[in-house]
């Protein structure tokens, strides 16, 4: 190989999924699946090769770069989607390298707020060009206007997923 992405084919895709196919949304449960671990991998893999920093490390210093002005340590959580505890586990590491800082809420004495230093801007900063690379070399085996009409498909599973959610108290109940 040349290092060229395979060409997509399209009509042997539509083959293996119709409109008719008892078992669609499934496959495409598992394509979604198959699709997100392979780009995860790869962009964990070229992360740790490239600038010796892990997926989660990075996500939480992205977090707080688009933040702004820094973040609680449970808005950390919320946006990262993980348990309090393992944002504690990321924070103690990266302020261990002096690329975050945390200073105790003015409002609230037990919540703790979570901000880049300058190192960890600098840090950031020199990342995100590379990452953005990497998601560019993912996706160019599709064309903008595929890109366009996949997020655009994506945005409507995300909305059906969330009407799909079952209340709290269900979560908590085995389901048959």
């Amino acid at each position: 190989m040349n290092g060229e992405p395979a060409p997509l084919r399209a009509d042997s895709d539509l083959e293996t999924a119709t409109e008719n196919d008892d078992k669609l949304e499934l496959k495409l449960w598992l394509r979604l699946l198959a699709c997100a671990t392979l780009i995860e991998g790869e962009i964990r893999g070229r992360l740790r090769e490239h600038f010796e920093i892990t997926l989660p490390r990075f996500d939480l210093l992205a977090q707080l770069d688009r933040a702004g002005d820094g973040l609680t340590m449970g808005e950390l959580s919320n946006r990262l989607m993980v348990s309090n505890g393992n944002v504690t586990g990321l924070a103690d590491r990266l302020e261990s390298e002096g690329l975050i800082v945390r200073t105790p809420s003015s409002t609230d004495r037990r919540s703790q707020f979570i901000r880049l230093t300058t190192a960890g801007k600098r840090a950031f900063d020199q990342m995100t060009p590379a990452h953005e690379r990497w998601i560019d070399e993912i996706f160019s085996g599709l064309e903008r206007k595929e890109m366009a009409m996949l997020f655009a498909l994506l945005g409507r599973l995300k909305r059906s997923a969330r009407l799909a959610e079952r209340p709290r108290e269900q979560r908590t109940r085995r389901s048959p």
